[in-house]
């Protein structure tokens, strides 16, 4: 390219004011891209284990062709970067966020829709190839993807430093999209927030914050629901970090060790949790600030009611926690030591596990465990809200299968089908090769149609329960597809004693454990 053109060309970049300074941004395949725009300084140094505080300005334009960089994480077991991809961009500039538009005009007042991605609040980034925005600006969405603080660094507990600080970072994003979305051509009163997993639970605590109250219109949850962990299990985790490192257990010890040995200090300690199995885990905690109680309650009471809600599922979530390092087979092998172990992690007696197997006759331990385990955790929260969010709420199950063998309609399988990115191989890596399109068509129009005026194009929660499912076939209304096994939970009483024969020996749990490490965790929530 000559001098002349690559001037002309840079001339013909979208350049967008921001309340912090202009930025450039690229035409890619018909719409406006920006990446890399901070909303918040760098988290590190004084700032480090602090709430998010604004940018420093900047004089000029700002470049924005490249995406920022992401929050320090440690990587994905080899077992589970097979099946799921996590780049690294290096750099202190963590706290910043993507937009896609159609049109970078303020007059266009599109709707928006506010991307948190998941990865157990531990991993995970905005740079993610499956999540590029691109298919929703395409069909008239602003679709904005923020980054945050993850792992002890956003969710660690300590008696010297706030709570939540990722959450902070999260509802510090949301402020800058209401303030400046409005020059990239969105519509400031038409947000919708959306996320998986651990970004659907902080999309939950976000919509039940007081602070955030008037800064959107909706909400997706999927795969996640409103939640506040333990305190106690994050605690732990922060515990047992400390004392590997052998600091105590405060922000200012943590801020002075190297950030590589707190990564892989997190990883080592992390193992010894999964969402099957429980255990210490950092998550989102009732802080009396901005989770004043617990997000679930708040919602189910009168706090955002006029937010609509869109909240769905896959049929097999478990098996992502599952398939990867062999989990599966080994849960099916330990049989009763399983099957009591997951009654202690959902708080439920034995006819529980009786009516799972008499709705599921000839499934194995593993498929029994994990549909306990995801209703207990997922389904039952979600039936919960929508239940009190009759006529606003609108309820979903992703049915499709995974090309891929035992994955079935996994944990983040869905994803590549709502951003309408199945080309990628990084969606392929998860629903193998020939993905259906007319799917992908189906989920993405329901998640615009849901943004752009509230009616994913079925019928709202009520009575009958209307659930859309999306799998082989044309997308139908089901009523009440998971109500049977739902109905098993109703006032569960306390697990009684496991019988002699059954109760968990030592060794094979502490096996279990080690099959877990030599996973590496799991990435699902």
């Amino acid at each position: 390219m000559t001098a002349d053109r690559a001037d002309r060309a840079e001339r013909s970049d979208p350049v967008v004011t921001t309340p912090y300074g202009a930025v450039r941004g690229r035409h890619e395949h018909g719409v406006a891209v920006f990446r890399g725009i901070p909303y918040a300084a760098p988290p590190f140094g004084p700032r480090r284990f602090r709430p998010p505080v604004p940018p420093e300005p900047w004089d000029g334009v700002r470049d924005a062709a490249s995406f920022g960089p992401t929050a320090p994480k440690p990587p994905y077991s080899e077992a589970f970067a097979r099946y799921l991809s996590d780049p690294v961009v290096p750099g202190d500039d963590c706290l910043n966020l993507n937009v896609w538009t159609p049109d970078p005009d303020p007059g266009a007042r599109l709707p928006v829709m506010v991307w948190l991605h998941g990865g157990a609040l531990t991993r995970g980034s905005s740079a993610v190839p499956v999540y590029d925005g691109r298919a929703f600006a395409r069909d008239g969405v602003v679709l904005v993807s923020v980054n945050y603080r993850l792992g002890v660094e956003g969710y660690g507990l300590f008696p010297d430093a706030p709570a939540n600080s990722g959450l902070r970072d999260q509802l510090a994003a949301l402020r800058w999209v209401h303030e400046s979305i409005g020059a990239f051509g969105g519509d400031p009163d038409r947000i919708t927030l959306c996320g998986q997993s651990a970004g659907a639970i902080s999309i939950g605590a976000l919509i039940a914050a007081p602070q955030a109250q008037g800064l959107f219109r909706r909400a997706v949850l999927q795969s996640g629901p409103p939640e506040a962990a333990d305190r106690g299990n994050v605690r732990r985790m922060v515990r047992r970090m400390a004392a590997r490192l052998k600091v105590p257990a405060t922000a200012e010890a943590f801020a002075a060790v190297d950030r590589n040995l707190l990564l892989r200090t997190q990883a080592e300690v992390g193992r010894l949790s999964s969402p099957v199995l429980g255990g210490p885990a950092f998550g989102i905690v009732v802080d009396g600030d901005l989770v004043p109680r617990d997000p679930l309650q708040a919602l189910e009471g009168d706090v955002a009611r006029g937010a609509d809600l869109l909240m769905g599922w896959t049929s097999d979530e478990y098996r992502l926690w599952l398939v990867p390092g062999g989990l599966l087979e080994r849960v099916d092998r330990l049989g009763a030591v399983a099957m009591a172990g997951a009654m202690a992690r959902c708080r439920c007696g034995h006819e529980v596990v009786r009516g799972y197997r008499a709705l599921r006759p000839g499934a194995g331990t593993a498929e029994i465990v994990g549909q306990m385990v995801t209703d207990h955790l997922l389904r039952r929260p979600l039936h919960r809200l929508a239940d009190a969010r009759s006529g606003s709420a609108y309820v979903y199950e992703f049915a499709w299968p995974s090309l891929l063998p035992g994955l079935g309609a996994c944990h983040a399988l869905e994803l590549g089908f709502v951003f309408d990115t199945g080309d990628t191989p990084d969606s392929r890596r998860l629903a193998g090769e020939g993905a259906p399109r007319e799917l992908a068509d189906a989920l993405h129009t329901a998640w615009v149609r849901f943004a752009a005026d509230g009616d994913p194009g079925w019928q709202p929660w009520d009575a009958t329960h209307p659930v859309r499912v999306f799998g082989d076939g044309p997308a139908h209304t089901s009523h009440g597809p998971r109500d049977a096994e739902l109905a098993l939970w109703t006032a569960p009483p306390e697990p009684p004693p496991a019988p002699e024969g059954t109760r968990p020996r030592a060794g094979e749990l502490r096996a279990v454990v080690r099959r877990l490490r030599r996973a590496g965790g799991v990435g699902g929530r």
